[in-house]
């Protein structure tokens, strides 16, 4: 059977005061088994005091995960904190592990470390949990598209690193066992009795504005036409942008991506978020954006980032066999929901979920989680301005 808790600590500085109050609250919540793994999100200033490294030096098993800018577990949220995830079993076995730095070669970076870490095992993880840093010149997209090459049978989760630097990204780094990585992969891969499920949770499709357009030109997260012009002029044809003057504010708008053109195709719509412009009129979007593709624009209102978060956790009260569940929200869900510095999606997750359920949220760069087809078998996808959830 799989065990789950969720422990956090608030302490930067003193390193034995926060093992102190994790290891306690592990020794109250849980007793470890035979197989153990952990899943750490942290503020950066845990990894410049030096308390990550000593924490994951004297926790009894491997760590991976990545940093953020808001955190949440059972009864507590916060900016300024450290949070593990703990996973134990005697019949789930984890394997572990961290690419090799991230060049231009991504698939065979993946593949090695990936043949490397799953040695002895027969057969594909039932469950891989990736932890990707953020890089301009690779999308998330790539990081799923080659793990999935090497593992199609399995079903993909994680986030991308961040932190509450301006870009996000400027501080943001991934974690493996107190290493800590700009441009590497920390990943686990599970194997034996465990049953992953996933919930998405994006915004409602009434919310859908008049604005429709077919990406006739693009080429991986660079769009570089709509409807036959370039990207710039298209948003100035409906009145978005005028004299090189923006009247929205497109990191708040999710766009609805209808990737027919792909060939695994399973008709559900990928939300991206336009970055910035390009001085040819593209646009670059967070996310690769299919050419083919039709994409509709969603508006985005705090209420409706907030109705589907208590939907999707009040969904998960109503199932039977929840051991422990990890949520990953996008950051622009984070700023849209924030009240008076209240992450209010974080707390409506914290006061909605059952006592009972293990969990820990955190912020998310970008979101990993699959799709089902038609036939409900899972498409591994990379989100944006996603609520993607791990119910274990």
């Amino acid at each position: 059977m799989l065990k789950c808790a969720s422990i956090f600590t608030y302490e930067i500085d003193e390193m034995e005061v926060a093992l102190e109050e994790l290891q306690k609250q592990l020794d109250e919540k849980i007793t470890l088994l035979d197989n153990t793994v952990g899943i750490i999100l942290c503020h950066p200033e845990f990894i410049s005091s030096g308390t990550l490294r000593y924490l994951c030096d004297n926790l009894p098993f491997d760590i991976a995960g990545a940093t953020t800018s808001a955190q949440a577990v059972n009864n507590e949220t916060g900016t300024l904190m450290l949070t593990l995830f703990i996973m134990t079993s005697d019949d789930t076995r984890f394997k572990t592990g961290v690419t090799g730095i991230l060049d231009e070669n991504i698939k065979e970076t993946v593949k090695e470390a990936y043949e490397n870490a799953s040695k002895g095992e027969n057969g594909q993880p039932r469950l891989a949990l990736l932890f990707p840093p953020n890089l301009y010149k690779s999308s998330g997209d790539d990081f799923v598209k080659a793990w999935h090459d090497c593992i199609p049978a399995t079903p993909i989760f994680g986030t991308l690193a961040m932190d509450d630097t301006p870009s996000f990204v400027e501080e943001s780094e991934t974690i493996y066992n107190g290493e800590t990585y700009e441009r590497a992969i920390p990943f686990i891969l599970c194997y034996g009795k465990i049953n992953p499920r996933f919930v998405i949770g994006t915004l409602p499709e009434e919310k859908a504005m008049p604005y429709r357009g077919e990406i006739t030109k693009a080429n991986g997260p660079f769009v570089h036409e709509i409807n036959g012009m370039s990207t710039y002029r298209y948003f100035e044809s409906i009145g978005f942008e005028s004299e090189g003057t923006s009247k929205v504010n497109y990191f708040f708008m999710p766009f609805a991506i209808d990737q027919k053109a792909r060939p695994d195709y399973d008709g559900v719509p990928v939300i991206r978020v336009l970055d910035s412009y390009v001085e040819d009129g593209s646009a670059l979007f967070h996310g690769n954006v299919d050419e083919g593709s039709e994409f509709t624009l969603i508006k985005s209102e705090p209420a409706d980032v907030l109705a589907t978060t208590k939907e999707k956790a009040e969904y998960i009260n109503n199932l039977p066999d929840v051991n422990g569940v990890l949520l990953f929200s996008c950051i622009i869900r984070r700023l849209v929901t924030m009240n008076n510095n209240t992450d209010e999606e974080f707390e409506m997750v914290k006061n909605t979920l059952r006592p009972d359920i293990p969990f820990m949220m955190g912020c998310a760069g970008g979101e990993i989680c699959p799709t089902l087809t038609k036939n409900d078998s899972p498409t591994n996808r990379y989100h944006n301005y996603s609520l993607v959830i791990l119910i274990v």
